[in-house]
């Protein structure tokens, strides 16, 4: 006998679909259910009803077990939907990957844990993971014969039912209830691998691996737009003809930098340079091999810095380099050695003769020097000028305070 709040429910959840983005196939698959249900709900002598059009063969399913369908039917589209918004509000990877795991927690009764590796050239990296516990970003490393490189090789889904009696977790007696691995695939390649171990044995039901392939492929769509984002992006912090990050880049890095040097109470440098007689190769050889000495000149500084050391193209023939937790003297230091280095460095010119490159340089130091990115660059570009007006093939440090300028000891 149907009642008031079946009723409304179905009511509700028709509108639901109704007003969902569905494929229109799967629309009206779940209107076609709706109108089977409420027909059945409308009489009162009988007990079942026909399963959908397409696939009555004679057989009945039991109303209560109907409605059990459509409510399981609407949670799974309200989970989707969910996904969706949560998966694709985000271009940023780390935010996308966090979303993942969350939500692939949110889907699954029972789940411990959730784990999201990025395969690429046969490799897995660590992405994102967090577990019942709310316990973010505990990073594993996955057994090169284990259940997620099994998962990335094959591109199919694996399931563990009973993680004691597994051969692929033999020996690890800490470990009990059950594992999935989906691969994240897109266009037949897998990019990643999704993971879920739960507290319970015997796997995972039918509605929740659907719902979990639905995550793991929005998750797909959702990680080569987050990486296609990220490429770009990179290409625009990029110097096009030397490779080196541009003036953008270079502000980004020295707020960075400046909020760490504020936080931890320590100084960093900035070191601007140019390159001493560039102009006149440029000049009497033409812009098309001035391009390719700039291009080796910054290839060759750019090998020989720290690794923690940042160097940007400034414009035309000038470079800034910013480096971190460094004081005065070593800034000089630094700067020097790169000088000398450079000096050793010969360029073949097209008439068959070699040349050298020498800079001139300017060095500022936070906080003596500015208190501010803009105050930091001014000073080290007015060092700059002053090597190369007075003291070319020099360094020259911003005098403290006075803004004065000092010659370097060499």
């Amino acid at each position: 006998m149907k009642t008031k709040s079946d009723m409304e429910f179905l009511s509700q959840a028709r509108d639901h679909i109704l007003m969902s983005d569905l494929p229109e196939p799967d629309r009206a698959r779940m209107l076609e259910l709706f109108k089977i249900l409420s027909e059945s709900l409308s009489r009162q002598d009988g007990d079942t009803v026909p399963i959908l059009a397409n696939e009555t063969r004679g057989d009945v399913l039991p109303k209560p077990q109907l409605l059990a369908v459509i409510r399981q039917q609407a949670a799974e589209l309200d989970a989707l939907k969910r996904i969706s918004f949560n998966l694709t509000s985000s271009l940023n990877l780390v935010s996308v990957l966090g979303s993942l795991v969350r939500e692939g927690l949110r889907l699954v009764k029972d789940a411990r844990d959730v784990h999201i590796f990025l395969y690429d050239n046969d490799e897995l990296t660590f992405g994102a993971s967090l577990d019942r516990n709310g316990v973010e970003n505990r990073v594993i490393v996955p057994n090169p014969d284990g259940l997620m490189y099994t998962v990335a090789r094959t591109g199919e889904v694996m399931m563990v039912k009973d993680l004691q009696h597994s051969p692929l977790y033999q020996g690890q007696t800490e470990l009990d209830g059950s594992i999935i691995g989906i691969p994240l695939m897109m266009t037949g390649r897998v990019i990643g691998v999704m993971n879920m171990s739960r507290l319970s044995i015997g796997g995972f039901s039918p509605s929740e691996l659907r719902l979990l392939q639905l995550l793991a492929d929005h998750a797909s769509v959702a990680i080569m737009n987050a990486r296609l984002h990220q490429s770009v992006a990179e290409l625009a912090r990029r110097d096009a003809l030397t490779g080196l990050p541009n003036r953008r880049a270079l502000d980004e890095r020295l707020d960075e930098e400046l909020r760490r040097a504020e936080r931890h109470r320590h100084s960093f440098a900035i070191f601007m340079m140019d390159l001493d007689g560039f102009k006149k190769l440029n000049d009497t050889y033409g812009h098309a091999f001035g391009d390719d000495v700039l291009r080796s000149v910054a290839h060759f500084i750019a090998d020989g810095i720290r690794v923690s050391d940042f160097l940007a193209r400034y414009g035309g023939d000038e470079l800034t380099m910013i480096l971190p937790e460094t004081d005065l003297e070593g800034a000089q230091q630094a700067a020097e050695k790169l000088r000398q280095r450079l000096a050793g460095f010969m360029i073949g010119l097209p008439d068959g003769s070699m040349t050298s490159i020498q800079i001139s340089g300017g060095i500022a130091i936070y906080p003596t020097h500015g208190i501010s990115t803009s105050m930091l660059l001014r000073a080290a570009d007015e060092a700059l000028y002053h090597a190369k007006k007075h003291n070319r093939g020099r360094l020259v440090n911003a005098r403290a305070g006075t803004g004065e300028l000092y010659n370097s000891k060499n």
